[in-house]
């Protein structure tokens, strides 16, 4: 995840994915030497507005040489491990409205030039944002790990949506290379008062954090967090917050004044072997049935599946551990569930019971593999899909297919080669049209994708 993303919000691009991998096949490895950073001169500073920021001195400064980078997608720093976060959730508000962000790592990399003339492959890492249930933002975040162990930032495309549900800005992104020069994201060994730049491209993006606190504990989903390091974000504005990066996590919490974003779960740090426990898997499948009763308008077994549903996450929150942060989001998606039940509202009942769908996910993904979850999440905004066209919310159904095209990136490799043409051709014909706001075809096509998310299997 990128810094301050919680102010932020993002379409994928057909062909997108297929691009970056090609990209990431010209890695050219080490340079063998270390690189100074350049710096933006004062007058720089002065022309972006930014000349008054206290600003650390160079004295403090980490991030001013980038070492050789031998070995950039091995990232074995412990607060930055990306290599191995496969999967994570956080959460929080914004402004008072519920925000949840699902970052993933890609199963391919991309090379970026650094230093002029030579190429470092980087990681990818999508990160997708939704305020109050809807998509408001997705980044692919570039990553590499230099011989000493810093990891730095190579860059963002960044794709922000409007309420419609369509891209509103890109300007948010930059690039190594094409841009300016990487930023540090996590030194190697960080100690107190030391000083690095996330981002340092002054007139596009800027942050610097001087590190406050390292080794201490702090509660994390699965119990205490130990060895966390705590650091004070200057932002472009002059305003200051706290960003925490933990051990097995990364980012862990940024808090400021328009809200918080904080880790609920992550993969492989709060895996469990097995499978759910049987009280999680009533709560998803209950889910499934209160859609399908909503959607016959057959409010009598809504609502009794709703109860048993309702049942069985107490059952499994009074008995089992659960991720403190995760447990809003479902007594919030259960309660509003039996109040849209109670109003025999059919686009907010279904749309609750995909929200408690989508909720069990987050905490299932403690025990499957994220392809596996992120297939289940690919079939529920199909389903979204088809419920917010059925109610003529085009501008939905845009954010809908966003929503569609970015999850099926997520799975890219591990569909069957038939199987993936079909869904890119089927997405295709949705998305054109939705642009084109024919209603009917729309709803042929949601229909379509539906019926074809609900057949998929992971491939390899």
């Amino acid at each position: 995840m990128s810094p301050s993303r919680s102010k932020r919000s993002g379409l994928a691009l057909v062909g997108l994915a297929a691009a970056l991998i090609a990209a990431g096949c010209s890695s050219d490895g080490e340079t063998g030497t270390s690189t100074p950073v350049p710096q933006p001169s004062a007058a720089q500073l002065e022309a972006s507005g930014l000349a008054k920021l206290r600003l650390a001195p160079d004295s403090k400064r980490v991030d001013l040489v980038t070492p050789p980078f031998s070995h950039p997608t091995e990232v074995t720093n412990p607060l930055f491990p990306i290599a191995k976060l496969q999967s994570a959730v956080l959460n929080g508000t914004i402004d008072g409205k519920p925000f949840h962000t699902e970052t993933t790592l890609l199963p391919y990399t991309r090379a970026l030039e650094w230093p002029a003339g030579h190429q470092v492959e980087a990681l990818v890492s999508q990160y997708a944002a939704f305020l109050d249930g809807r998509i408001q933002e997705v980044a692919l975040d570039y990553y590499a790990q230099a011989d000493d162990g810093s990891v730095w930032y190579f860059g963002e495309d960044v794709f922000d949506y409007n309420e419609e549900g369509t891209i509103a800005f890109t300007t948010d992104s930059w690039t190594t290379g094409q841009d300016g020069p990487p930023a540090m994201i996590m030194p190697a060994h960080p100690k107190v008062g030391e000083a690095f730049r996330t981002e340092n491209i002054p007139g596009l993006v800027f942050e610097e954090v001087t590190v406050k606190t390292i080794g201490k504990t702090m509660a994390g989903p699965s119990g205490p967090v130990q060895d966390v390091m705590v650091g004070e974000e200057l932002h472009d504005d002059g305003k200051t917050s706290d960003k925490v990066f933990a051990l097995g996590y990364g980012e862990f919490l940024t808090q400021d004044q328009d809200g918080i974003e904080a880790m609920a779960l992550a993969v492989p740090t709060d895996a469990l072997k097995g499978p759910p426990p049987a009280d999680l898997e009533n709560v998803s499948s209950g889910a499934d049935e209160a859609f399908d009763a909503v959607r016959s308008r057959d409010w009598k077994a809504a609502a009794t599946t709703g109860d048993a549903l309702s049942g069985g996450w107490d059952a499994y929150s009074n008995g089992s551990d659960v991720p403190p942060r995760l447990r809003p989001p479902m007594t919030s998606a259960i309660v509003g569930l039996g109040k849209a039940v109670t109003a025999r509202d059919e686009h907010e009942a279904a749309s609750a019971a995909i929200d408690v769908a989508q909720a069990a996910l987050d905490l299932e993904l403690r025990y499957w593999t994220p392809d596996q979850i992120d297939l289940r999440r690919f079939e529920l905004w199909a389903r979204q899909t088809v419920v917010d066209t059925a109610a003529k919310q085009l501008g939905a159904v845009s954010g809908d297919v966003a929503c569609l095209e970015w999850t099926r990136d997520r799975i890219a490799d591990r569909l069957a080669p038939a199987d993936f043409s079909q869904i890119n051709s089927e997405l295709l014909a949705l998305r054109e049209a939705e642009v084109d706001k024919d209603l009917a075809k729309v709803r042929e096509a949601a229909a379509r994708v539906l019926a074809t998310a609900a057949s998929l299997e992971l491939a390899r």
